[in-house]
């Protein structure tokens, strides 16, 4: 049976084999990474160092990464592992304020620095919208000033969110790029979902005003290796419980639905958008079925975990004490990604059963995270 380890490798080859052509585009430029820190930034910065050591025998295929981070958490561990390794560069830097003046030639964007959690973004509404809002327009006025001087501009990828939809009616399931939302812009989601939309119309704007390559995806339900068990969402939630030995704990009916994507599918979906995606287009990346329900999912681990690691609890039902725990919680979340499979070649594969096994693993073996 696999280890945590073992499955950290085997996703990493996995992503360097689906994403091969994209890493290949970004070979011999300099690429920054904002939130490098955080679940997104687990896989991508260690697909980039994998390559990196892959490609060692040809210096034009190396790929030159800096990580800005405001490590408001720490420096977690499996960063300072790889702090050492030629052409990774890692930095504390809030984004919401100014770049620094040694940034250097950046050709490539990843904007990931963002609070994602419900729980989290909550406790910290306005540092949520200044990251979405003032953190992008830094960067997009860096591109604007390379433009400007006929610098090379690879492209910046925006990380929206399936957020922006809100709660979609019946007919727009599974959802559409060009469905518009259902979504409160007062309620207690209101930071995170509003200030991404935002950040997406300024992406447009500045896409179409100075012609340059910006991309936008919107993560449908993410989750494996790299996601804190403290995070606070669903998933690493029954993870922790299932570790500690605990009943699996529910603080809603389990009604509502989702469709989940394994962090390896979806970074390669990430790098497909970045490298492939049109200008001022925004693209769903996630797995379109199936559409389960959150005890569903809970059921799913609670058998896998029996037969892993022997596993006696059961799934019970709470009511949580904060008020607004449900409040604009989406009843059903399912994206539409022909636009990401025609245009991009975007094709997820991993399968909910097994990306579960291989969460629970990593979980297993990474079972301390600092609350943030």
């Amino acid at each position: 049976m696999m280890n945590g380890k073992e499955v950290v490798d085997t996703d990493l080859t996995y992503i360097l084999k689906a994403a091969y052509e994209e890493l290949k585009a970004l070979s011999g430029k300099k690429v920054l990474l904002t939130g490098g820190a955080g679940f997104l930034g687990y896989y991508l910065v260690q697909a980039i160092i994998k390559w990196n050591v892959e490609e060692t025998n040809d210096e034009t295929k190396l790929i030159d990464l800096v990580v800005y981070d405001n490590f408001i958490r720490g420096v977690p561990g499996w960063l300072e592992a790889l702090e050492s390794k030629k052409l990774l560069v890692v930095r504390k830097h809030d984004v919401n304020n100014p770049l620094p003046n040694d940034i250097g030639d950046v050709s490539f964007i990843i904007h990931a620095a963002s609070i994602a959690s419900p729980i989290y973004y909550r406790k910290n509404p306005i540092e949520t919208m200044d990251a979405n809002v003032n953190g992008l327009r830094f960067l997009l006025e860096y591109l604007k000033k390379r433009s400007a001087k006929n610098q090379f501009v690879g492209g910046l990828l925006y990380f929206s969110t399936s957020e922006i939809y809100g709660d979609p009616d019946s007919k727009n399931i599974p959802t559409p790029e060009h469905y518009r939302g259902n979504v409160s812009c007062t309620g207690p989601r209101a930071c995170y979902d509003e200030s991404k939309r935002y950040g997406e119309t300024l992406c447009v704007n500045f896409a179409q005003q100075y012609d340059l390559p910006i991309k936008i995806v919107r993560p449908f339900n993410n989750y494996g290796p790299g996601l804190k068990i403290t995070d606070g969402r669903a998933l690493p939630d029954f993870c922790r419980n299932v570790l500690l030995g605990e009943d699996i704990v529910m603080l809603s009916d389990g009604s509502p639905t989702r469709t989940f994507c394994y962090v390896a599918d979806a970074i390669v979906g990430y790098l497909k958008v970045l490298v492939k995606g049109l200008s001022g287009e925004p693209y769903n990346v996630g797995m379109d079925s199936p559409e389960i329900s959150i005890k569903q999912l809970a059921e799913m681990v609670i058998r896998i975990s029996s037969h892993r690691f022997g596993y006696k609890g059961k799934l019970v039902f709470k009511t949580s004490t904060d008020k607004e725990y449900l409040t604009d919680n989406p009843n059903r979340r399912a994206p539409l990604i022909e636009k990401a499979r025609q245009e991009l070649g975007y094709y997820p594969t991993i399968n909910i059963e097994e990306g579960l096994k291989r969460s629970l693993i990593w979980y297993a073996d990474n079972s301390k995270g600092a609350d943030g």
